[in-house]
């Protein structure tokens, strides 16, 4: 076994260890990110914490743990260790439609949902354009081959996106805080709206558990178990991209979490998906909230974006993971 192959399974005692410690850190950074922020107020002021931090916290929780298992999905269905929903064009196109409604050029037909809605319905539409145009030059449609239409559509759409931003120059201050990503001002109802896409998600990611963890030995090796590898993929294509376009949607484009956490999620559990993807959820959320914590205290009392936090730690981890796997 190579130096960067997925190591083996750990004892089973030990993972069931990892779900009370991944737990009680969970609810210590909730605690933590309820009771800092950019004024002193901490829990003397209950209604600070509950209609202003609170939620704030949850959301930067629940998004985390959204854009974690999305991407652990990715690397695992794509068997690349840099696979991400950003690579395969899901966010941008996510941004698109998120934008489309904020800019009012989409109408408002699912009320307060039409912003996760569209961040989904474009998010998807991204990946079903990358399948397509890959299986047109690619009939055995290889994992190589979508990454790199992934990485051209993205691209493209990114083009779209700063088109539409240079004719709406009224709303490109407000499109452009937003594409940094931000959960300041995020009250209960973004949790709400959130909420039912990510059991959506995850509940369709589950259910495709044993799925995946075949999909790791390789597409020969998954037709040879019997796995109908081609719709397999498309299905968790579906879910992760429910995941991803609801989260940047309604938090912005904030990026590596999804990266960063399912390898630390891999470098903890083994590879076996349903320890993987509980692990990269609690990682993806207690990375999110304490980058958002950062973004709130390092020049209190304004505020960084948390995309460029995620950035200043998630750029340094792609750079090891690239030299290291080379």
């Amino acid at each position: 076994m190579t130096k960067t192959s997925i190591k083996p399974f750990k004892p089973l005692q030990r993972r069931v260890l990892l779900i009370p410690a991944s737990l009680l850190a969970s609810g210590g950074i909730l605690l933590l990110g309820a009771a800092l922020g950019s004024s002193s107020v901490g829990f003397a002021n209950p209604g600070v914490v509950r209609d202003l931090r609170l939620p704030r916290v949850i959301l930067a929780f629940l998004t985390g743990g959204s854009l974690a298992v999305s991407g652990a999905v990715f690397q695992s269905v794509l068997k690349n260790q840099l696979a991400s929903p950003y690579i395969l064009g899901v966010s941008s196109g996510a941004s698109l439609g998120a934008a489309l409604v904020m800019m009012g050029s989409i109408a408002a037909v699912a009320g307060s949902f039409t912003l996760p809605l569209a961040g989904f319905v474009f998010g998807l539409g991204t990946v079903f354009l990358v399948i397509i145009l890959a299986s047109a030059l690619d009939r055995s449609l290889s994992n190589h081959t979508i990454i790199l239409f992934g990485m051209v559509s993205s691209l493209f759409v990114n083009a779209i996106l700063t088109v539409i931003s240079s004719l709406f120059r009224r709303e490109l201050r407000n499109l452009i805080i937003w594409q940094m990503g931000s959960f300041a001002l995020r009250g209960w109802t973004y949790v709400r709206l959130l909420i039912p896409f990510l059991v959506v998600g995850l509940l369709g990611i589950l259910r495709y558990i044993r799925e995946l963890d075949i999909l790791s030995f390789g597409e020969e090796e998954a037709l040879s178990m019997g796995v109908n590898t081609r719709p397999v993929r498309k299905r968790l294509f579906f879910f992760a991209a429910l995941l991803t376009g609801a989260s940047v949607a309604l938090s912005g484009a904030i990026g590596f979490v999804d990266l960063v956490a399912p390898h630390a999620a891999r470098r903890i559990a083994g590879s076996a998906h349903r320890w993987v993807i509980f692990l990269s959820f609690c990682a993806g959320g207690i990375l999110m909230v304490a980058a958002d914590l950062l973004a709130r205290l390092i020049i209190s009392p304004s505020e960084l974006p948390v995309g460029a936090v995620t950035a200043l730690i998630g750029a340094p981890f792609f750079i090891w993971v690239y030299f290291r796997k080379n």
